[in-house]
């Protein structure tokens, strides 16, 4: 007899969904928690996974395709599943006596045991942790073929995440035996990506099983105690790498990250297209229930019932057929490109945005400027006016608190920030980029301008690090260099401020009963008025054009 699969639950008042994708075909091997679909609802993408380790009999839907709640979706095969243990007295006993032939009854607690040994053998190469809220990157090329003899460190690959491309190494040496994914193909963090022969010194975590006592319903003559064996694979434990270089997380980083919830609630989520990570937990220490998940479901569903953006976009209605009037070429979005769209949509719809216009008087610090910029190339950097004004946006920030802050709507509060991180928008090859400069207000002007001309390169040969993007406090994006005179920059949430800068142009000023030339340069301050009222706008936009005018200010 062959088990069905079936739609699962999606959320309430979700009675559908469209087939976006089939991704197993029948007679493939699937394991637990495989993605078997992926589907759409009226706002989300889902990806379903399989609840069984099994073999795939038939898939009774296609790509396009509308299923409904609890439709049959695949079958498959009753000999390629592992069920649990049944109820029947004939399969009890035998279990019950395999196991206790293998097991002893009083050992009931998992042992875990640490240590580096020499794993002769195969080796599973699974796609490391890359960075908070990231559970999956595509690949954009496997630089090592099946066959090819690779050494401990050496590149295995390319992959691109939402805001960096990253390389990502090898932990043994040995033979690459096979590869299971392409270019292009979309991996998810631990999914195996190849296989390596390998003898090399492997640091390993090995897990004991772990046995349960479980009572199994016989006859009424007699009674079974049946022990449960829970088998766990013995994982891989990775060196622990910097984020710039083997982009993996610390230890701590990663308990930081651990989200309160038990793993049938996480499918759960999983399964309703839900991020767990969003979910508020009203249990102990903050633990996620199921509840909680149908909760915050309800609460998507409720705004988009009323009208509502969810997840940064507002409903849009269809496009029409363009090539009835001329030759198109639809060209499909880069992660970085679709990740760039998604966060200023979703900063669009949440901020309620203004933006203050003025202009700062830099005849005088574009001459000391020059007069010093051979100085700053001495030892690497470039002495630009985006470099200045990151120093006196950090004096700023000292001054005004509540440009450094961010808006936390969900518990009502204002989150004021002790630190002073600034980025600055970068144009590359492959979209908009916003390194970020940690502690300026720690750092000379030199020592910035050194960094941002690293970084400057790093985010044009896209080799960005995740956390050298993350932090950011305020931004900068400066058009100066292409022209324009003003501009609107949309707030990078969750930061509350961004300044614009266009292109300095030689105007007349009115200066002690005549007009002079000056260097007028126009700025741009778009900031959320929910948490900055008008007035204090202009007082910080003066304040940074003052220190510009009168770069002595800053040190009073």
């Amino acid at each position: 007899m062959a088990i069905e699969f079936k739609l699962p639950e999606l959320g309430e008042n979700i009675t559908s969904a469209d087939i976006s994708k089939v991704l197993v075909k029948p007679g493939d091997k699937v394991k637990v928690d495989q993605v078997l679909f992926e589907i759409e609802t009226d706002k989300a993408t889902v990806e379903v996974p399989s609840e069984v380790d099994g073999i795939v009999k038939e898939v009774l839907v296609s790509e396009g395709d509308t299923a409904k709640v609890g439709q049959v979706m695949i079958t498959f095969e009753e000999s390629g599943i592992e069920s649990e243990a049944s109820s029947e007295p004939e399969e009890t006993e035998s279990v019950a006596e395999e196991v206790t032939e293998t097991e002893s009854p009083n050992e009931t607690e998992t042992v875990e045991e640490e240590s580096a040994q020499i794993e002769s053998g195969v080796f599973d190469f699974r796609l490391p942790e890359l960075g908070e809220n990231i559970t999956s990157a595509e690949i954009s090329k496997i630089v090592v073929s099946e066959g090819d003899e690779i050494e401990k460190d050496q590149i295995l690959m390319e992959l691109e995440t939402d805001k960096a491309t990253v390389e990502v190494p090898s932990e043994v040496s040995g033979k690459v035996l096979k590869i299971n994914y392409k270019d292009g193909d979309s991996v998810k963090i631990g999914d195996v990506v190849l296989s390596i022969t390998t003898s090399s010194e492997v640091p390993t975590k090995k897990v004991e099983p772990k046995k349960e006592v479980a009572k199994v319903s016989t006859p009424p003559e007699k009674e079974v105690r049946v022990e449960s064996k829970i088998e766990s694979e013995s994982t891989h434990t990775m060196p622990s790498r910097t984020l710039s270089s083997g982009i993996l997380p610390s230890k701590e980083e990663i308990a930081k990250r651990i989200v309160p919830a038990a793993p049938s609630t996480r499918r759960f989520a999983r399964e309703i297209g839900v991020e767990i990570s969003n979910v508020k937990g009203n249990g102990p220490g903050g633990r996620i229930s199921h509840d909680d998940v149908k909760k915050y479901a309800k609460s998507i569903n409720e705004k988009i019932e009323k009208g509502g953006a969810v997840g940064g976009f507002v409903s849009q209605e269809p496009l029409p057929d363009f090539s009835k009037w001329g030759e198109i070429e639809a060209e499909p979005m880069s992660k970085i490109r679709k990740t760039t769209a998604n966060h200023l949509s979703y900063a669009w719809a949440t901020v309620p945005h203004v933006t203050q216009f003025d202009k700062a008087d830099i005849t005088e610090l574009e001459e000391v400027r020059k007069q010093f910029k051979g100085r700053v190339e001495s030892v690497g950097g470039k002495l630009t006016i985006t470099s200045i004004l990151v120093k006196v946006i950090a004096a700023a920030l000292k001054e005004f608190p509540q440009f450094n802050a961010s808006v936390d709507m969900q518990n009502n509060q204002v989150i004021l920030k002790k630190y002073y991180n600034v980025g600055i928008a970068a144009d590359t090859p492959k979209g908009l980029l916003v390194p970020v400069i940690k502690d300026v207000d720690k750092k000379g002007i030199t020592e910035i301008s050194v960094e941002m001309t690293e970084l400057s390169k790093k985010a044009r040969d896209g080799k960005l690090s995740l956390a050298e993007m993350q932090g950011g406090n305020f931004s900068i994006s400066n058009l100066g260099g292409i022209g324009g005179t003003y501009f609107t920059p949309i707030v990078n949430t969750p930061e509350v401020a961004i300044l614009g800068v266009s292109r300095s142009a030689l105007e007349p000023v009115y200066i002690d009963g005549e007009f002079k030339p000056r260097l007028m340069m126009p700025l741009s301050l778009s900031y959320d008025h929910r948490i900055i009222d008008g007035a204090d706008a202009i007082r910080f936009l003066r304040w940074v054009i003052e220190a510009l005018e009168n770069p002595f200010l800053m040190s009073l």
